[in-house]
């Protein structure tokens, strides 16, 4: 499933920003082409692909610097969800 969680938010970041290639660990802040406004898309992507809804003490910067940090959130979450 990580794989899938990562292909899916690769995809969506390429397809706003097709000329930028970055890695799964890279910062996609420092690299300069995402905003506050794309963090909030971000958002919304992952919380309509992925089917759940992201608290708001997880709506932090650091759980979106990377495509493996969001991933990584969903995971969380999903883990969270099927436990309770």
């Amino acid at each position: 499933m990580p794989k899938d969680i990562r292909a899916q938010i690769r995809a969506f970041i390429t397809a706003k920003f097709p000329s930028m290639s970055f890695s799964d660990e890279e910062d996609i802040f420092a690299l300069g082409f995402v905003n506050s406004l794309f963090a909030m898309e971000l958002v919304m992507f992952l919380e309509k692909a992925f089917a759940t809804r992201i608290p708001n003490e997880e709506l932090t910067l650091d759980n979106f610097r990377t495509v493996a940090r969001m991933a990584g959130l969903v995971e969380r979450l999903a883990a969270a969800s099927a436990a309770s």
